[in-house]
């Protein structure tokens, strides 16, 4: 069986309910919150007004008024703070300690085929949304291998019983080596003001508009696309460790005692450690080791092409 599903723990939903959820979004974030609806959703980022990003998200509606931001569970606190500081002026408020939606990944080449037995339809694009009555399935990829699926457990919790007998249960490491392998970056909680966008390829992703106006942190991400270029791009790589790297460790290149890179984030999948990391472009050539140890990375090819600085 080539199916799999597995509730993502380290991943949270903070919940933004109200007719002005998406308007004050527009205002913060560095996604076109225009598109989002029903049928779509968006990953995107919040930066502070000199770029660095407080958090990532996937943000999605669950329901009339409601919608959720995905990010990972260790950043949610500090995400809502921020975010708290200015929703107070609009028709909105955000949640935090609801239990109800659960994030599940859901992965395989026979995903798509098993999901169509259920009845489950799939979105047929990146970023697309099927829903119905308790549960969202948002598509991650192009190829209809990846989904997360939000399921309402306490008002339908048949929904995550059907995919139990559906699917075989994976684990949430094995999930996350898929998004590492897509070059996927998430912002942790060791790296949370450390990065601008270009940084973790962003502005390749999707995560970020260059046409939607503006929002904080703007004028220094728009400055970096149009007239500047990122002194640090992220890459995919992989080292023969039985255990992640944890997100933030510093890099280094042989025979330099300055840091040129730093990783983003990290999972073990067939005993070995797939890992993403923002570096400088000397420091991939000259090659880099995680501190701590003398093993240098392995660097491997990611699915996109990064785009031109100052282009």
């Amino acid at each position: 069986m080539t199916a799999f599903y597995a509730p993502l723990q380290q991943e949270a939903l903070l919940h933004i309910n109200g007719p002005d959820a998406l308007a004050f979004l527009q205002g913060q974030t560095t996604c076109d919150t225009r598109k989002v609806d029903a049928g779509q959703a968006t990953p995107g980022a919040y930066c502070t007004p000199k770029g660095r990003m407080v958090c990532d998200f996937l943000l999605l509606q669950l329901g009339p008024d409601h919608h959720a931001l995905r990010m990972r569970r260790d950043i949610l606190d500090h995400a809502a703070a921020t975010f708290g500081k200015y929703i107070v002026f609009s028709k909105a408020e955000i949640e935090t300690q609801r239990t109800d939606w659960q994030v599940i990944g859901c992965w395989g080449d026979e995903l798509k085929d098993r999901l169509n037995r259920l009845g489950i339809t799939s979105p047929g694009e990146r970023y697309g949304v099927s829903a119905g009555e308790g549960y969202v399935l948002v598509q991650l990829d192009d190829a209809g291998t990846q989904y997360e699926a939000y399921i309402d457990m306490q008002q339908h919790a048949e929904h995550f019983a059907a995919l139990e007998d559906a699917l075989q249960a994976g684990t949430e490491s094995a999930w996350q080596a898929q998004q590492i392998r897509a070059g996927i970056g998430r912002v942790e909680a060791a790296t949370i003001e450390e990065f601008l966008p270009q940084m973790l390829n962003y502005d390749v992703t999707g995560h970020v508009s260059f046409n939607k106006g503006c929002y904080t942190g703007q004028e220094i991400v728009a400055r970096l696309h149009y007239r500047g270029k990122a002194k640090r791009r992220m890459y995919l790589a992989g080292l023969n460790a039985a255990a992640p790297i944890p997100a933030g460790t510093s890099l280094y290149s042989p025979g330099s005692d300055q840091a040129t890179g730093t990783v983003v984030n990290s999972s073990v999948d067939e005993h070995k450690c797939l890992c993403l990391v923002s570096a400088t472009e000397s420091g991939i050539a000259s090659g880099l080791y995680p501190e701590g140890t003398d093993s240098l990375l392995i660097l491997a090819s990611l699915p996109y092409t990064l785009a031109e600085d100052g282009a």
